[in-house]
């Protein structure tokens, strides 16, 4: 029975034995291969590390093709993997390393020496490094996980904004019910080829990127290195990929007039971030391929909504994908009808079994069956969702709600601007007043009083950024988002 994680890729790959698996520059690694690097990672944690059923075991690593041998291999042995940020600083991976009581962790050399300054603290702490892996013996017979649907598999620890991590639990289930859904809304099948560039310890990554291509039989075009652009574009190329899941900042990016037309691509999603309608048109003007926005949450495997490409909506971030229930609901739970905003609320097998020993935070945080994301939005009489903002980041100005997207979208329109953001800053008489963060295109100038009578035109008076901050970039995380959090500590510098 595949009732695990470790079985599913064990049969993906008996069936596509010499099938590519990962492309990784010029080389090609095929499934036995993957599959046999995996088990030698499963045989050594066992048998020279002591792991235990349910140990958790930390996967520190940039992208490479060991990061999929780590993974299943410790899938295999049945230890927990949890994945971490390898932006991270020594002191948010102590942070990770104590809240999942780990003790080993697999990393390669570069981790290895930066993980030096943590080993006074975590004396008990083993490394295996992935540049022994070849030292590795092969297991005499097959190496295969005990677990169950219900066991955990994947701790992935949430970005913090708002305090310390919190490491969301997803199960073998909750990952294997993610997969098929997004095969299914994806129409994927084994001769796709996913293109790997975004990191690979990001839940969206995990289950896009790694655990969908590799469950159904299907390459993973692991980019090797992401700058320049054109790299991305030669891999995309010279691999015949046909599946590209990013973030919006890249979409636009394949729009520089050097990034030819013909590409093998036959799908793009858009994830990680919202999607700007001016970055959705300038992309669909130039290529003939569809861009589909979905959205999700690490708590939800991640995935939870996505547009049908047979009738996408832009603007929307589609309905939600096969086994999973998404509803508006209001403060106290009621489900509202189409048309009224509320907060956007999960249910489905891809619902995480709750925060790693936060059982407060997950009581906050679920509500009977229903996950409840964070997100303010509304549904359309179609069935279509839209995300208004984070709930957190609404602003109220006189007792009305402001929602910081609806003016970031305007600002896009403004010809030359490159990122915006918009932040809420203390006001003694108004409650909170708007400031919007903004970069601009090479060589465009800054032009304050334009952008201002442009917004002025379209925004109510209410709404209008009080001024406008104009930097080189916007900061962001490893995934695309723009980090509101550094933003405020601008305004308020500590």
């Amino acid at each position: 029975m595949l009732n695990n994680l470790s079985k599913m890729f064990q049969k993906s790959a008996a069936e596509n034995r010499s099938m590519p698996a990962i492309f990784w520059g010029e080389t090609t690694i095929n499934y036995t291969e993957a599959e046999q690097e995996a088990q030698k990672v499963a045989q050594h944690l066992k048998e020279v590390c002591g792991l235990k059923p349910g140990d958790r075991v930390a996967l520190w690593l940039k992208n490479c093709p060991e990061f999929v041998s780590c993974l299943f291999g410790i899938l295999h042995a049945g230890g927990v993997v949890v994945p971490i940020n390898n932006f991270l600083k020594a002191e948010e991976v102590a942070h990770v390393l104590t809240d999942g009581e780990i003790q080993l962790m697999l990393t390669d050399t570069q981790g290895r020496e930066q993980a030096g300054e943590l080993a006074s603290r975590f004396p008990r702490l083993k490394m295996v490094v992935v540049d022994d892996f070849h030292q590795f013996a092969m297991p005499s017979e097959s190496v295969s996980s005990p677990a169950t649907e219900k066991d955990l598999a994947v701790i992935i620890y949430t970005s913090g904004t708002t305090g310390k991590s919190k490491g969301a639990m997803l199960s073998h289930g909750n990952l294997m019910h993610n997969v098929e859904s997004c095969r299914i809304m994806l129409a994927a099948v084994g001769e796709d080829r996913f293109v790997v560039l975004l990191p690979m310890f990001h839940s969206f990554m995990l289950t896009v990127g790694i655990l969908l291509p590799l469950l159904v039989g299907g390459s993973m075009v692991l980019v090797k290195s992401v700058h320049p652009p054109k790299n991305i574009v030669f891999d995309i190329i010279h691999r015949g990929a046909t599946i590209l899941p990013s973030v919006p900042q890249l979409f636009r990016a394949l729009c520089h007039p050097g990034v030819p037309v013909e590409l093998p691509l036959r799908l793009c999603v858009s994830g990680g971030a919202p999607l700007p309608r001016e970055i959705y048109d300038e992309f669909t003007r130039k290529f003939p391929i569809p861009l589909l926005e979905g959205y999700g949450l690490s708590e939800a495997s991640p995935v939870v909504s996505f547009n049908p490409i047979d009738r996408p909506r832009a603007g929307t971030i589609g309905v939600p994908i096969s086994g999973v229930e998404v509803t508006i609901q209001s403060d106290s739970g009621e489900i509202l009808p189409a048309g009224e905003t509320g907060e956007v609320c999960v249910r489905g097998g891809n619902v995480m079994m709750g925060y790693w020993r936060r059982p407060e935070a997950t009581a906050q945080t679920m509500r009977e069956d229903w996950l409840l994301t964070g997100d303010i939005g509304h549904q359309d009489l179609e069935g279509y969702f839209y995300i208004t903002d984070r709930k957190k980041d609404m602003l109220l100005v006189n007792g009305i709600n402001v929602y910081p997207r609806e003016i970031e979208e305007v600002i896009y329109t403004f010809p030359g601007i490159k990122e915006a953001a918009v932040v809420g800053q203390p006001d003694q008489r108004r409650g909170e007043q708007p400031i919007a963060f903004v970069s601009l295109n090479e060589n465009v100038k800054e032009d304050e009083k334009g952008l201002h009578h442009f917004l002025k035109e379209k925004l109510a008076d209410y709404k209008l950024p009080r001024k406008v901050i104009f930097l080189p970039s916007l900061p962001r995380n490893a995934t695309g988002k723009i980090q509101k959090t550094e933003l405020k500590k601008l305004l308020h510098p500590t």
